[in-house]
């Protein structure tokens, strides 16, 4: 059983279009805490990936390299 994912294994899962649970570094350093969210789209140019809450229908736009955690195992670059 894993205990970690590479990035490039999160954006797989992300981009499947699965229900994702997500922590994320915001610009600030703080901690932000998505649930039952799904990837919309990616820029590959910025980095950068839209995503869905679904509770609430709020999009939020990410950047990929501040992904920690997903469905509650950390994620490496």
């Amino acid at each position: 059983m894993e205990l970690e994912y590479h990035i490039s294994e999160a954006r797989r899962i992300i981009d499947s279009g699965q229900t994702v649970n997500l922590k994320v570094w915001k610009k600030d350093g703080s901690v932000m805490e998505l649930k039952e969210c799904v990837g919309l789209r990616y820029n590959f140019r910025q980095g950068t990936r839209q995503i869905k809450i679904l509770a609430s229908r709020q999009i939020r736009t990410i950047r990929d390299v501040f992904i920690f955690e997903l469905n509650g195992k950390k994620v490496y670059i």
